[in-house]
């Protein structure tokens, strides 16, 4: 019987750091066969703010995997989640006069844009690498053009990096803890594929999720993602907003919402209850006024993460469907509508409410890509050197 392979997979974000031992048996499928999640410790604002703590937990949680199953990871396949990313967007092409295209053609134009990337980008450490656009002859196609004719041939690329100074933190991390790191991927690239599989390979598409403290948008283009940007601000905003104007105490404003009260009709002139005020004076306030000052938030909210991001302008020429998730239960039980209203906007853009992926699935979804790949994922091909002459030669009859 074959030998069964366990990878260990590592998450790090603002909240957590998830450890979990991942098995591909002889059938090649994946399970989760061990797991520890735990508080993340030294970092702060997606930074490491204390090496040593984080390297303490590490150190103490894959020790405790380890000694479960009677194994010694060398390696790991890290998750970054909450993590600020660079992303570039870049062209190439050749000459083609007629002749065929080669894999050789295509390999040569990405690991020329990727030289390129390197030398002009000198703090950046690049995590992913996706076709993102095949052109021949002006047109369109949707898979690399191996084997056709045509005269010119245009290849885009897009780059997803990490700060070069990010990167040697991780790094570090592993490398004191005697584990190399085998690849790092983005946690939205990750749940985008997993869009893609779900929702019957719709692969053009917005993704925004709106957290308590934080929010994001990503965009994802025939299945390549193109574009992240984070926010410092949530939900909590929204309830903020609510205490202050009604002088509200912030437990009162969530135990009014917890008993979901706008998912039905009020009335004009209906006020809050007595119940709301134990500890303080009784006073008239309408529940719609609460109403509208979440949905003055949620418009704004929406201006600035989709409406009037001037990021994203560009790729709603080419858009298909926006995914939305709301975090936090609370204002998603009573102002999902609201916000899809106000997201959807006066061109009615079609947008769907989905609930995130779990982690488990998440988890052995990057143990399937660390192994097989993603399909708009370039690789690199490393090409020989050549000495002089043979270069002369190639050249002449190539």
């Amino acid at each position: 019987m074959e030998k069964k392979k366990i990878s260990l997979v590592i998450e790090i974000n603002n909240s957590n750091y998830i450890f979990a031992a991942v098995e591909q048996n002889e059938n090649q499928n994946f399970n989760i066969i061990e797991k520890i999640i735990t508080p993340s410790e030294g970092i702060i604002e997606k930074k490491f703010t204390n090496s040593n703590a984080s390297f303490q937990i590490i150190k103490k949680n894959i020790e405790k995997i380890e000694n479960k199953l009677s194994c010694v990871f060398k390696t790991a396949i890290i998750i970054l989640g909450d993590v600020d990313l660079n992303y570039i967007n870049i062209s190439g092409h050749k000459r083609m006069n007629g002749s065929q295209i080669l894999k050789e053609n295509i390999s040569y134009i990405i690991n020329d844009l990727r030289s390129l990337v390197t030398k002009f980008e000198k703090d950046k450490k690049i995590l992913h690498i996706f076709n993102t656009k095949s052109v021949l002859d002006g047109t369109i196609l949707e898979n690399l053009p191996i084997g056709l004719f045509g005269n010119f041939y245009i290849h885009e690329l897009s780059f997803l990096a990490l700060t070069i100074h990010q990167h040697k933190n991780i790094e570090y991390l592993f490398n004191k803890n005697n584990i190399e790191i085998k690849r790092i991927f983005a946690r939205n690239f990750i749940e985008g594929t997993q869009l893609i599989e779900k929702e019957n390979n719709i692969d053009t598409f917005f993704k925004i999720k709106i957290s308590k403290e934080h929010s994001n948008i990503f965009y994802f283009e025939n299945s390549s993602l193109k574009y992240i940007e984070n926010y410092k601000f949530g939900t909590n905003i929204i309830l903020k907003d609510i205490k202050k104007v009604c002088s509200l105490d912030i437990n009162m404003v969530e135990k009014f919402l917890s008993k979901k009260p706008f998912q039905n009709n009020i009335e004009k002139e209906e006020n809050l209850e007595i119940e709301y005020f134990k500890n303080i004076n009784f006073r008239k306030i309408k529940k719609n006024l609460i109403k509208d000052i979440a949905n003055a938030r949620i418009e704004e909210l929406s201006d600035i993460i989709f409406h009037k991001n001037i990021n994203i302008t560009s790729f709603k020429e080419k858009l298909v469907r926006i995914y939305l998730s709301i975090d936090d239960k609370l204002i998603g039980d009573n102002f999902e509508k609201d916000f899809k209203i106000y997201l959807s906007g006066e061109k009615s853009l079609e947008l769907k409410l989905i609930d995130d992926f779990s982690m488990d699935k998440t988890i052995l979804n990057v143990a399937n890509i660390a192994s097989y790949g993603w399909k708009k994922e370039a690789i690199p091909i490393k090409h020989k050197k050549y000495s002089l002459i043979s270069r002369f030669f190639r050249f002449v009859f190539e």
